[in-house]
């Protein structure tokens, strides 16, 4: 093998690998069979929280399905991924997992621009979940206080700080404005 030649590995190897004591407490993807480990940052989780809050608290008072961060979701067909969105979403349409991973893609997938991320990582990210069964995805920029809204067969939406932001027809009637997303972090 060359240097610079990289061995995917698949679910089983990875699996293996997540579960020793080392790894055990490390965020994890497998990205096409290379483990990715998620570095989030205060403000990174900040906006996971405000989001994550408000969007499970109208998901649960209107019975629309599950709302979770961090759930790790993988295609049984699919040896190389397993991926982690920061936020997800399943509509009451599909069960929950009580137990291991999540054995299909989120009705809803976000995804929050960590400095380790590049942009080009995260629109990919953002098509493999459309392309492998979510119905809408939103990246999330804190650096440039805005958001792209992907949804299957449509152009990317792209919000600005003085926007709202909706869930479509994915979680009808959830909207929040972009401000209360992005309040900056106070000491």
């Amino acid at each position: 093998m060359a240097i610079g030649d990289r061995v995917r590995i698949t679910i089983q190897e990875f699996e293996q690998l997540a579960a020793q004591p080392a790894n055990q407490d490390k965020l994890l993807e497998l990205i096409n069979g290379e483990i990715v480990e998620k570095m989030p940052t205060e403000e990174h989780g900040g906006i996971v929280l405000r989001l994550g809050g408000k969007l499970i608290e109208y998901v649960e008072e209107n019975n629309l399905g599950f709302a979770s961060t961090e759930a790790g979701h993988r295609l049984p067909s699919d040896e190389y991924n397993e991926r982690l969105p920061d936020i997800s979403f399943i509509s009451g349409e599909r069960q929950p997992v009580r137990n291991g991973v999540i054995p299909q893609m989120p009705d809803l997938a976000v995804e929050v621009k960590s400095p380790r991320n590049t942009y080009k990582s995260l629109r990919e990210k953002a098509d493999y979940y459309l392309q492998n069964g979510s119905r809408m995805v939103w990246l999330i920029f804190p650096e440039k206080e805005l958001i792209e809204v992907y949804t299957l067969d449509a152009d990317i939406d792209i919000l600005q700080i003085e926007d709202m932001l909706d869930g479509g027809e994915v979680i009808p009637g959830f909207k929040i404005p972009l401000t209360k997303i992005f309040r900056k972090l106070t000491r």
